[in-house]
């Protein structure tokens, strides 16, 4: 049973819990990734925008789970290195498509092979059960609607407000 006092203990946040174990997991990832020149959401950009295709930033990011504004400082690096293009979108000219590069594609098999490596280093770590269903668990988080955001009625919080009009921007 969770405690009702403000003040939770940090051992009851679910939040906290879950960023800590993202940013230590992360870290662990972005060391195998070093090799590559790439950091995991940036591995995670290239592998999606070569799973399916070209996409508009906020399709990207609605699959990412992940909010405009933080994918779009992601995605500078990448377009700065070349692993992929920003060009305006040919039906909506106020909307950016990112398309995965020839270097992009050239770059993703060594990152993948790294990628690989972490995979097998964690689960060795971790367990390979438990890992199974850690994920397993996170899944299911990430795809439960949670409501609202407090009891005022006003719906989740959104950090893009930018994103309202539908367009994307870099």
């Amino acid at each position: 049973m969770m405690a009702t006092d403000p003040f939770l203990r940090p051992e009851e946040c679910n939040c906290l819990a879950v960023r800590q174990a993202a940013r230590h997991i992360t870290q662990f990832y972005d060391q195998f990734l070093a090799a590559c020149g790439l950091r995991t959401t940036q591995f995670s950009i290239l592998g999606r925008l070569r799973r399916l295709g070209p996409m508009t930033i906020n399709a990207l990011a609605a699959d990412m789970v992940m909010d405009r504004t933080t994918l779009g400082r992601n995605i500078l690096p990448l377009e700065r290195d070349g692993l992929i293009a920003v060009e305006k979108d040919r039906h909506d000219r106020r909307s950016k498509v990112l398309r995965l590069t020839e270097a992009g594609a050239a770059r993703l098999p060594a990152a993948v092979k790294r990628w690989a490596e972490a995979q097998r280093e964690f689960e060795r770590a971790f367990g390979a059960e438990r890992t199974a269903d850690m994920r397993a668990l996170l899944f299911a988080a990430a795809a439960t609607d949670l409501g609202t955001a407090g009891s005022d009625g006003e719906g989740p919080v959104r950090g893009d407000a930018e994103q309202a009009d539908g367009r994307d921007r870099v």
